[in-house]
């Protein structure tokens, strides 16, 4: 028995200081909600690395050169009809030119 799963998770790199932008965006669009609660999501500090073109515009760092960058990766998740949505508000909010977004389904245990 094959189904469509009704949920995806939503991964995004946001720098530090954008992270609430970001979540407040995930959230107006639909994403993030348990129940009463919003804005839930799993977020953990790493590195991003990155190297624009000669024709890139980048946020932060410099064209031609691999870059290493404070990011906050954000782990949330929205219905999948939301999907599209939660992601144009991520694009949005986000100030990077090309935020990488990740859509993946999820299983729940009735799919197991």
């Amino acid at each position: 028995m094959t189904s469509s799963p009704e949920r995806v998770m939503i991964v995004v790199g946001a720098p530090p200081e954008n992270v609430t932008a970001v979540l407040d965006a995930i959230s107006g669009a639909g994403g993030g909600i348990v129940g009463d609660y919003t804005h839930c999501a799993f977020a953990n500090p790493g590195e991003g690395r990155f190297k624009p073109s000669a024709e890139a515009h980048p946020h932060v760092g410099d064209r031609e050169t691999i870059n290493r960058v404070p990011e906050v990766r954000i782990e949330t998740f929205c219905e999948r009809r939301l999907a599209k949505q939660v992601a144009q508000a991520i694009r949005a909010a986000h100030p990077y030119e090309e935020p990488v977004i990740y859509i993946v389904p999820l299983l729940s245990e009735d799919d197991l």
